[in-house]
């Protein structure tokens, strides 16, 4: 049989709410948008929520990556083209949100980045260790990612059955992929000139506690190019912040003034026709 070709697709919800703003989601190295799933049921409050799931074989580049993604989204808006998108990316999906928005910066109505990895190149360990990668077993692999968790995770923080998801994900990548993926963080480049055209809201979140990247840093580094930027700091988080306890993206969203006010819920809807 022909080998069938994976493209990267969106994850949807159970209930689409095509009244709703469209949010789209960019995850992390895995790229299996998995690990979302401790912030929908909050998000769905007041957006449409589609996470972008990466084939674990992937070996696309930016530009490749960057295109699918904008595909998608054009294909959400044929379905209800007047709603407005905000645009999500987290460590390596990051750096995969500031290559599609600098690409389409006109489609974007916000921009949230979360612990941007366009911080790798600031970790020379992590440089090193991506070079390394090519020459590491495929059987030392599930002792690496135990090994890494502790960086990438603030766990005392992170519920136990989390703990275990995040361990899997990591685990579920193949090692090809993770050296692929490594490399393109290593080659990643937006230019200032290029930021500078985002003039849409843009909210820098950074966990303080985060051990992999100096998130914080770059956090202020985005601040001072972009043009409408906001930033928020996460005192006591770690890298993959959105899986910790205490932590919910769209209570982030609603005190940085970053959703819009005329989103309601259908049950609100519902209670101010009753009402009338």
């Amino acid at each position: 049989m022909p080998k069938v070709e994976l493209k990267p697709c969106f994850l949807t919800p159970n209930r689409v709410k095509l009244e709703y703003p469209l949010f789209v989601y960019l995850p992390g190295l895995d790229g299996t948008g998995e690990l979302l799933r401790s912030q929908t049921a909050g998000l769905e409050v007041g957006f449409d929520v589609r996470c972008l799931a990466i084939p674990r074989q992937d070996l696309t580049t930016w530009e490749e990556l960057s295109n699918n993604v904008l595909d998608l989204i054009h294909n959400e808006l044929e379905k209800s083209s007047q709603r407005p998108v905000y645009l999500c990316g987290e460590s390596f999906g990051g750096c995969l949100a500031m290559k599609v928005a600098t690409q389409a910066p006109q489609l974007f109505k916000r921009i949230i980045l979360i612990n941007p990895a366009s911080a790798f190149h600031l970790r020379p360990w992590l440089v090193w260790t991506s070079q390394l990668t090519n020459f590491v077993p495929e059987s030392c692999y599930e002792i690496g990612a135990l090994g890494l968790l502790p960086f990438l995770a603030s766990l005392p923080r992170i519920p136990r059955h989390l703990r275990h998801e995040l361990l899997k994900t990591m685990r579920s990548v193949p090692p090809a992929t993770v050296t692929w993926r490594l490399s393109l963080l290593k080659e990643f480049s937006v230019t200032e000139a290029q930021l500078r055209q985002l003039n849409q809201a843009v909210l820098l979140i950074a966990g303080a506690g985060d051990r992999l990247l100096p998130s914080v840093n770059e956090a202020r580094r985005l601040l001072n190019i972009l043009p409408n930027p906001k930033m928020a700091i996460l005192p006591d988080s770690g890298h993959a912040c959105l899986l910790e306890h205490n932590i919910n993206l769209y209570q982030i969203l609603q005190q940085q003034n970053f959703v819009e006010h005329q989103i309601k819920t259908s049950q609100e809807l519902e209670t101010n026709t009753n009402s009338i």
